[in-house]
């Protein structure tokens, strides 16, 4: 039994940890992050080619299973898989961690991409940007506002025009968030829904500092689309479409 594993997130290394001693599991990485942590069984690192390119890599490696465990924001390699699974005749799961919700306190502006996230800041000064190293061309022209940007790996030019970067790698703490959204004077931070507890930290920060916070929607699953929630789920899921026994 083969299993591909889209995705260089926790969960997917996670589900390739439980899923290794039991089946073939291969991961893929997209290479965008300089040193990725690594998961255990079979690593493959680059694109595929498009959708009919990754079709034909299932069919070649003999892949019984596809598990999308990507960002919730790749969307691109989230519907290439939809095709690719399709074509090959393979099934796919979608693993996506829930989203974060708002709760008592919580003063959050919601927009569906990063060019409204920026449309959003008319009016701060100090903006605390978290939202990774790709597509922070969209910020480049708010030109009144400091910048601090978090992100794994250096972003790259357009940027806005008064930017430091913080580079760094979750999960972060709730002290250390405090720390950083005083230090820089922060009224504002922006953020992917990206779920999870690595780097729900900043949220809190953020209502304990009453400053707003930009929430960028994430994309759907493409319709049709198994999800599991967590890795159990999508272990669970494992055994009962591809027959692998507990």
């Amino acid at each position: 039994m083969h299993v591909l594993i889209l995705g260089g997130t926790t969960e997917a290394r996670r589900l390739a940890e439980t899923l290794h001693t039991r089946v073939r599991v291969t991961s893929s990485l997209a290479g965008r992050v300089a040193a990725p942590r690594l998961p255990p069984g079979e690593v493959r690192i680059g694109g595929f080619g498009g959708a009919e390119g990754m079709a034909d890599w299932i069919r070649a490696q003999a892949v019984d299973a596809l598990i999308d465990a990507t960002h919730p924001f790749a969307e691109t390699i989230s519907f290439n898989a939809a095709r690719a699974a399709a074509t090959a005749h393979v099934p796919l799961l979608a693993l996506r961690r829930p989203g974060w919700v708002a709760g008592e306190g919580d003063d959050w502006r919601e927009v569906g991409s990063l060019e409204g996230a920026a449309d959003a800041l008319r009016g701060r000064r100090r903006v605390f940007l978290t939202t990774g190293r790709m597509g922070l061309a969209a910020f480049a022209h708010v030109g009144d506002a400091f910048f601090l940007v978090r992100s794994v790996d250096a972003p790259e030019p357009p940027l806005p025009p008064h930017t430091e970067v913080l580079l760094d790698r979750g999960p972060f703490t709730l002290e250390g968030e405090r720390e950083i959204i005083a230090r820089h004077r922060i009224d504002v931070l922006v953020t992917k829904d990206s779920g999870g507890a690595a780097t729900a930290p900043k949220l809190t920060a953020a209502r304990e500092a009453g400053i707003p916070v930009v929430v960028v929607r994430r994309p759907p699953v493409p319709e049709g689309v198994a999800v599991a929630a967590d890795v159990a789920q999508a272990a669970d899921w494992v055994q009962r479409v591809a027959g692998v026994s507990g």
